[in-house]
Order: structure tokens, then sequence, then C-alpha cells
């Protein structure tokens, strides 16, 4: 497969070792490409959720090709997030061409791109973190049912639904969440004249200028790959929302591999043993 050179990827959210997690589709998409920089915007590997009974071969193919990217040249940003927020004892870290940050300031031709996961503007994580967890595992299995409900739909032919989109859609809450969020991460990034923020958290993909009296700066927001199967990518000076085709009709079998005991003791062993940082 002849690879796409491409200046900067960002990816987040994309919750190893939780059944809504798409590890098969972002592990072909970064079979495809061949970034010089490759920034993971948190919540990476869901930690909050992780269990041993389940982290199927193609959540550790995902980890293996970011490895395999970094062994061949790829300098890898791995910003912290929420649920991984356990990898914060390690910020400031570099191992070879990987690094753990909470954030990160990037230098792309003449402009400045700061970012983060933006999980700091989220009250419920901040100060309710047992909320925001039980949220976490709510959604998951929300998502799991949406699976099982669209494979049923596909069947009978018809057209796939997002439980999740649609809450969001209809919940002026949760869209006033979204527009808080994003007026806070550009009002900031304004004040300190960077030109892009880049964050994730939220699974809304999104690409769009923010002005104020005092400036204004491009927000761009990388998605999630557990529903929406996106990243953003810089190259020759232009952004693109890149977002992954639909599911193949044979991959989903892993929504379902509840035993999926695999050859991974090493992460199961790395997280286990330091539950105690939560407390």
């Amino acid at each position: 497969m002849k690879k796409r050179k491409v200046e900067l990827v960002v990816i987040s959210d994309v919750h190893l070792g939780t059944y809504g997690s798409h590890a098969k589709e972002l592990a072909n998409y970064l079979s495809s490409i061949k970034p010089k920089t490759l920034v993971l915007n948190g919540d990476i590997i869901d930690i909050w959720q992780f269990r041993k009974s389940y982290f199927p071969k193609s959540h550790l193919k995902v980890i293996k090709k970011i490895i395999d990217l970094a062994s061949k040249g790829t300098k890898v940003y791995y910003i912290t997030g929420n649920h991984d927020e356990m990898l914060r004892k390690f910020s400031d870290t570099a191992i070879g061409n990987i690094s753990i940050l909470d954030k990160l300031v990037l230098h792309l031709d003449d402009k400045k791109a700061w970012i983060f996961h933006g999980d700091v503007f989220d009250v419920s994580v901040k100060h309710s973190k047992w909320i925001a967890k039980l949220g976490g595992i709510g959604y998951d299995y929300l998502i799991l049912l949406n699976r099982f409900i669209n494979w049923c739909l596909a069947k009978v032919g018809k057209e796939p639904y997002s439980f999740s989109k649609k809450i969001k859609a209809s919940v002026k809450k949760a869209v006033k969440h979204i527009s808080d969020f994003e007026a806070s991460a550009t009002e900031l990034a304004i004040q300190k004249q960077y030109d892009y923020v880049i964050c994730g958290h939220i699974h809304e993909p999104k690409m769009v200028r923010r002005e104020s009296r005092n400036g204004s700066t491009l927000y761009l927001n990388s998605g999630d790959w557990v529903e929406n199967l996106t990243a953003l990518e810089y190259n020759k000076k232009r952004w693109k929302l890149y977002q992954h085709s639909e599911l193949p009709d044979n991959q989903e079998e892993d929504v379902f591999d509840m035993d999926a005991l695999i050859d991974r003791q090493s992460i199961a062993s790395l997280i286990m043993s330091n539950e105690q940082w939560y407390n």
C-alpha cells in the first residue's frame, strides 16, 4: 500500500479498551499515512474503563502501529486526557520519538498551534469525577447497543442511526456545553495569540474560525474514533478534517468479543499495578 505523506496528524478520543472503539478502522488509517508528526490528543487508552477481560488484538494493533511509526522517524506526542490521566505522572517524559505531555505548542510554518485535550474546561471532570466516570461507562454501553441496532438495521436495508448524536442534538444543556467549551478554548487562545487551538474531549469534529474584539483564531477539534472516526491533517499550510469511510459489514465482530484475552499482560500490569494513582 502506498502511504500518503502528511506533515501533521492529530487524533484523539480513541478509547482503546472500550467496546465502542473503532480500533480496526484506526489501524487501517494509520497504515495508510506517513506523517512527520503524530499528535495523540488524549483519551487514547481508556484507563478509566480498563478491564483485563477486554482488550482485543485490534486494539493492541493500534498501539503497535503507533510504535512502528515512531521507530521509522515519526515524532509522536502523546497528550494526556482525562480518561488516561494516569499518564500525567509521566508528563515531560520522552522515550525515543515518543513524548508524553499535558499540552503542546507547535510551530507550523509561520503560525503557532496550541494543542491540549480540553478536559480542563469540563466542570464535571474537574469536580465530580465519579459522575464523569459513570457517564463514560453508560456511554460505552450506549454505543455497544447502538452498534447492534445498526447491524439489525443494515440487515433490513435501513440507514444507521446514532443514539448519542440524537441525544446531544435534542438536549439543550449538551449543546450549550459544547458551545461553552469552544468559546472558552478560543477566547484563551486569542488572548495568548495562538493562530490555531486544537482540542479533543467532546467528540465533536470541527474546523471553524472564531473572532472576538481581541483578535481571531482557528478552532479545530479532531473528533473521535468511537462515533465520528475523524482526524485532523495539516499539509502544505492547509488543514483538512479527515473522516474514515463507513464500516464494512465484516468489521463488527470486535463489538461482541467479550472473551478476547490477548497477549497484552504488559499493558494490563502497567495499568492495574498503578491504580493507587487515582486516589
